[in-house]
C-alpha cells in the first residue's frame, strides 16, 4: 500500500483508468473545438462540454478553459458571463474528465481569424517532436529542449514558466514538471507514469503572470471565518469539490445573488480555505497558442491516451 501510494504521487495512476479517462476528456475537447464560433457564448460552450462528460457518467478534472488572445491560460466563463468569441480570437480550449481519481488533461488552440495558423502550428509541431522521444528514461530537460527548437524554429518563443507534469490520482499536476525549453533538469521519465505535455508558444517574450481575474478555485483546507454567505459555500465545496478544482459558476445556485457568491468566495481566498487560480496572462501581451496530449511513458516510446 505504502509503495503504490509513493507510484501515485510520481505520475503512477493506472494505466487503464488514464486510458479511459483520456478518451472522454479527447471527445469533450473536440465537441468544444466544433462549437467554437465567432458569436458563439463562451459560457454556452462550457456548460455544454461539461454537462457532456457527465451525461456520460465521468467527472470533470477541472472546469472548461476558454483562454483567448494573451490568455495562456485559466479563464473559464463566470456566472453571469456575457463574453461572445469574435472573428479576432485565438482560443486555447483545455480540458479533462475525471474518474475515480484518474485525470484527463488535453488541449488545442482554435485560430478564429485564419491569421494565427503559423503560431498554431508552432504548439502543435512543438508537442509531436515532444511525444516522438518520450519513453523511459528521457530526461526532462531533453523534452525541453525539442519543445523550444520547434517553436524557435518557427519564429515565436516558448512559454518558459508554464510547460507539462506527471498527473496522479486526484493531483493534475504531480511532482515532475515537464519544461517547454532546456532548464537543466535531470529528472528522468520512468516506464508507467502519465504525463502531460503542453507547449506553449507566444509572439511575445515568453513568460506569463497573474491576471486580476480568477473564476477557478480548489479546495486547500478548513477555515474559520465569520462571514455566513463563505460558511455556507464552504460546505457545499468540501461536499461536492473535495479534490478537483471548481468554477464559481458551479456555485451559482447556491445564492440569490451573484455578488454573494463572489464576496463569499473571496472571503474564503482570503483566510486560506481555497487556492485560487487566476487567469495567466502573457507579459507582453503576446498571442499564445497551446497543444496538449496526456501520454503513458513506455519502455520504448509513449502511447497518447487523450486520442
Amino acid at each position: 500500500m505504502e509503495k503504490n501510494n509513493v507510484k501515485e504521487d510520481a505520475g503512477f495512476a493506472g494505466i487503464d483508468a488514464a486510458k479511459e479517462v483520456g478518451e472522454i476528456s479527447y471527445r469533450a475537447l473536440q465537441k468544444a473545438k466544433g462549437m467554437i464560433k465567432p458569436g458563439v457564448r463562451l459560457i454556452e460552450v462550457a456548460q455544454a462540454v461539461e454537462s457532456y462528460v457527465k451525461e456520460n457518467k465521468y467527472g470533470i478534472a477541472f472546469p472548461l478553459n476558454l483562454s483567448i488572445n494573451n490568455e495562456a491560460a485559466h479563464y473559464t466563463p463566470s456566472i453571469d458571463d456575457t463574453k461572445v468569441f469574435s472573428d479576432n480570437d485565438l482560443v486555447k480550449v483545455d480540458f479533462g474528465a475525471a474518474k475515480e481519481g484518474a485525470l484527463g488533461d488535453c488541449a488545442v488552440t482554435v485560430d478564429l481569424s485564419g491569421k494565427m495558423q503559423t503560431l498554431v502550428e508552432a504548439s502543435e509541431e512543438a508537442l509531436k517532436a515532444a511525444i516522438s522521444i518520450a519513453k523511459a528514461g528521457v530526461k526532462v530537460r531533453e523534452i525541453g529542449k525539442v519543445i523550444e527548437n520547434a517553436i524557435i524554429s518557427r519564429g515565436y518563443q516558448p512559454i518558459r514558466n508554464l510547460g507539462g507534469h506527471t498527473v496522479g490520482l486526484h493531483e493534475l499536476h504531480s511532482n515532475i514538471f515537464v519544461p517547454n525549453y532546456d532548464n537543466g533538469d535531470e529528472t528522468i521519465l520512468e516506464e508507467g507514469m502519465i504525463v502531460a505535455i503542453e507547449p506553449f508558444a507566444t509572439t511575445g517574450k515568453g513568460m506569463v503572470t497573474e491576471s486580476d481575474v480568477c473564476e477557478i478555485y480548489s479546495y486547500d483546507m478548513e477555515a474559520q471565518t465569520r462571514m455566513k454567505e463563505a460558511r455556507i459555500l464552504l460546505g457545499l465545496i468540501q461536499k461536492n469539490y473535495p479534490t478537483e478544482p471548481f468554477a464559481v459558476r458551479w456555485l451559482a445556485n447556491a445564492m440569490e445573488s451573484s455578488f454573494s457568491i463572489y464576496a463569499g468566495i473571496s472571503e474564503l481566498s482570503r483566510s486560506g480555505a481555497l487556492m485560487p487560480y487566476p487567469t495567466l496572462i502573457e507579459i507582453s501581451g503576446g498571442a499564445v497558442s497551446q497543444a496538449e496530449a496526456e501520454i503513458v511513458v513506455e519502455k520504448d516510446g509513449c502511447e497518447v491516451v487523450t486520442k
